[in-house]
């Protein structure tokens, strides 16, 4: 059984930090990406990491902010979410599939959690 299962969200003052952490089983997978989705908002892409770690990719909002790692030995990815906004508030979701290539829109894939909550107090 396929399951991606976060844990990390939480309430944080601007300015602070957030670990979200993705532990996956049930298949291997070759691409995991962290998307959000605000209230209202469309489903966004936040940043991706090839399971190799050879690259990673992250939108542009959260350069230089945020860094997404994984623990190969725990199937676990990992989004470092530092230096938060406001702007940040969202339901995080972590996503998966068994492909290097494809896109980086919600519908490139069929494998994800069941979101966890991060809101960020101004």
């Amino acid at each position: 059984q396929v399951q991606l299962v976060e844990s990390g969200g939480g309430l944080v003052q601007a300015g602070g930090s957030l670990r979200l952490s993705c532990a996956a089983s049930g298949r291997t997978f070759y691409t995991v990406a962290w998307f959000r989705q605000a209230p209202g908002k469309e489903r966004e892409f936040v940043a991706a990491l090839n399971w190799s770690g050879a690259s990673t990719g992250f939108a542009d909002s959260v350069k230089g902010r945020f860094t997404i790692s994984r623990d190969n030995a725990k199937n676990t990815v990992y989004l470092q979410m530092n230096s938060l906004k406001p702007e940040d508030t969202a339901v995080y979701y972590c996503a998966a599939r068994s492909t290097y290539s494809g896109s980086f829109t919600p519908m490139a894939f069929p494998y994800w959690g069941q979101g966890t909550q991060v809101t960020v107090s101004s």
